[in-house]
């Protein structure tokens, strides 16, 4: 007898294993890594996003081609999707009013376009992806030329394996002269274009087959260039400030546009370029002339103006090559070098 006295407990025949259980297949079954192959997808060139929409032109080429909405697949989510990137999508492919498609799959990317927010952030942004050709826009004057910008977004595209093409702009406005001679020596292609009349059937030529990205300064031209290229596509043009000389922003997304055989980019006007990401020792890569010289220099050489024994220093000293395109670059460098210095020290 227990302290309960005669109480006899009405449950005491049964325990937990005789509880039945509903089941529950899609819950008790082992989670699977394996993803659907989606045999069935189509390739889209993603030429715009917003807010985690995405426009695709799917089947390019093709007689049924669309242009479509999609979103991204949930195993997709830690992946950037930006303009220029080869897709793989399912779903409403139709492109039809209120059709939606899901990415799937992020095709290999020849190359990628990065920028960070400043010298001293190694967080990368990509810009636009498969690009093979940079379109960097200049303008002579109003806003007035910086060839430390143009140095940027040179270092940029040779480290990202893409051919640099400068274009100059307003040149009816101020000679381009004085500002190219910066860039003597330098494998770089060069246009000039005035306000009336803009070399646009030879630059459609020039970049028909390719994919080109624009980039440039707050009004320097870009867009408005990319409206010459392209008629259709109606970008937002603004203008420079009388009194500070900056451009204001008027393209705030970044949109690609059909151009002959070709696709040309189009990206907000910047008024400065990170370079976080690019290692130091792949600066020399936007100075190929300083490079050739460089590669006698003693190793471990950093290049930077107080090194005693650089080639690069013995060689300005001796009239061999041109002291601002060597400052130029040791400034370049130099704003990496410490950026790294300030990082490690907090």
């Amino acid at each position: 007898m227990s302290w309960l006295g005669d109480y006899e407990d009405p449950y005491e025949e049964y325990d937990e294993t005789s509880v039945r259980e509903r089941p529950n297949p899609k819950a008790n079954r082992p989670r699977s890594k394996q993803r659907p192959e989606h045999e069935d997808a189509v390739t889209g060139i993603v030429t715009a996003v917003d807010r985690g929409r995405y426009r695709l032109v799917v089947r390019p080429g093709e007689p049924d081609e669309a242009v479509v909405t999609a979103a991204r697949a949930r195993e997709l989510r830690k992946q950037s999707i930006v303009a220029g990137d080869r897709v793989d999508a399912v779903g409403d492919t139709t492109g039809e009013t209120g059709s939606l498609a899901r990415i799937v799959r992020i095709q290999p990317r020849t190359t990628v376009l990065r920028r960070s927010a400043d010298d001293a952030d190694l967080v990368e942004r990509i810009i636009v992806a498969n690009a093979d050709v940079m379109l960097m826009v200049v303008a002579s004057a109003d806003p007035p030329p910086r060839a430390g910008m143009v140095d940027r977004f040179l270092v940029a595209a040779l480290d990202a394996g893409i051919a640099p093409v400068l274009v100059m702009t307003k040149t009816d406005v101020a000679d381009p002269a004085p500002f190219l001679a910066n860039f003597e020596g330098l494998d770089v292609e060069i246009w000039r274009s005035s306000i009336d009349a803009p070399p646009v059937e030879a630059l459609r030529e020039r970049l028909d087959g390719h994919t080109t990205v624009a980039v440039g300064h707050s009004g320097v031209g870009k867009s408005t260039l990319v409206n010459a290229l392209v008629p259709s596509a109606g970008r937002a043009v603004g203008h420079v400030n009388a009194v500070t000389g900056r451009g204001r922003h008027t393209s705030s997304s970044t949109v690609s546009f059909r151009l002959g055989d070709g696709w040309i980019i189009d990206t907000p006007g910047v008024r400065s370029f990170g370079l976080g990401h690019v290692a130091t020792a792949n600066v020399l890569r936007g100075f190929p002339d300083l490079a050739a010289v460089a590669e006698d220099c003693p190793r471990g050489c950093t290049h930077l103006a107080a090194e005693e024994y650089c080639e690069l220093s013995i060689a300005t000293a001796e009239g061999r090559l041109e002291r601002r395109r060597v400052d130029s670059m040791q400034r370049l460098l130099g704003t990496l070098v410490a950026a790294r210095s300030e990082r490690h020290q907090e």
